[in-house]
């Protein structure tokens, strides 16, 4: 019988959904001080030896989480975690799996961020910060705005998140210009592009977007010279991780107006200091890492957990499977 621990306010919320394989498991729960029970018997974090495990968003949040994965790390039986984050940056996630555990990310997420994106784009394109305050100034102003129509949009990363921004800014008649290893056509993408290519197509786009992941060969990919090659009036949104971005080449970028714009959601330090120039920057849209925080995320990783132990108690495929290769440093 498999040992799945879990975070027990995550179970409390799940257990309906499961109630067809708990009689497949041996469950232990984990609390928010970060002791273990199984069928109400505290144990110590060595002997939990888990088979599977689920690091919910509950459990990211809460004061349990050093506990929980010290527990998963000092299994010599896990098979298998299940993350409720689309990143998978983090050393212990790599060190999961050289332990010889599969890894699955969640794409709940994904609807979220990608209307967070549109809805930055948007704000900025329709001038609503003028617009606001001509409104708070009891003023009478009209202002001209562009149009999503035929602008063009880079998207690195089109995996979940970056076919969802896709999907929406298609809607608006906006042309997509995808980067991905994969350059099977993609009826989301009018191109597909490599890493190595996406270059040329900078001077470009009216909105580069950035939603993927974090390794060696992305940290910084946002430099002085990616800068530099963007066109002017252009947008820079970030729903990836702040290490994708040179943050002082990138003010430096702003100050000089190209881009024109940046909608940044993450940072290399976070929480983001308050002496930060971005807080301030006119030129500068900010938010607290909170793209992903949407009504509906939850109830989607719940439903991709649910599923995947299933088939992880029947011996079948997990979906959203991370690549041993795409993990920091490999």
């Amino acid at each position: 019988m498999k040992r799945l621990l879990i975070y027990g306010p995550s179970f409390g919320r799940v257990e309906a959904q499961l109630a067809d394989v708990l009689g497949d498991i041996e469950l232990m729960l984990m609390d928010a001080n970060g002791e273990v029970t199984l069928q109400g018997t505290p144990m110590a974090l060595d002997d939990a030896q888990p088979n599977a495990g689920w690091a919910s968003a509950d459990l990211f949040a809460s004061g349990a989480g050093r506990n929980y994965m010290i527990a998963l790390l000092k299994s010599k039986n896990l098979q298998w975690l299940q993350s409720a984050a689309a990143g998978f940056d983090h050393p212990i996630f790599a060190q999961i799996v050289q332990n010889g555990a599969a890894l699955t990310n969640s794409h709940g997420q994904a609807v979220g961020m990608a209307e967070y994106v549109m809805a930055g784009v948007l704000d900025h394109l329709q001038r609503g910060t003028e617009r606001r305050a001509a409104q708070a100034d009891s003023a009478w102003e009209r202002f001209a705005f562009r149009e999503v129509m035929e602008t063009t949009w880079l998207i690195y990363g089109f995996g979940a998140i970056g076919q969802g921004v896709a999907q929406r800014a298609r809607a608006f008649g906006a042309k997509i210009v995808g980067v991905r290893r994969d350059q099977t056509r993609h009826p989301l993408a009018d191109e597909l592009v490599a890493l190595d290519g996406a270059g040329a197509w900078l001077p470009r786009a009216d909105v580069v977007v950035l939603s993927l992941p974090l390794g060696e060969t992305t940290r910084h990919l946002v430099n002085a010279d990616f800068l530099a090659s963007m066109k002017r009036g252009s947008r820079l949104v970030t729903v990836g991780r702040g290490g994708l971005i040179d943050e002082p080449a990138l003010l430096a970028a702003l100050d000089a107006g190209t881009p024109q714009h940046a909608v940044l959601d993450v940072f290399e330090t976070e929480p983001l200091p308050s002496q930060s120039p971005f807080y301030r920057h006119p030129s500068v849209t900010l938010t607290a890492h909170a793209s992903g925080i949407s009504n509906g995320s939850a109830a989607r990783n719940d439903v991709l957990f649910a599923d995947n132990l299933r088939r992880f108690v029947r011996g079948e495929p997990l979906r959203n499977l991370v690549a041993e290769a795409d993990l920091p440093g490999r």
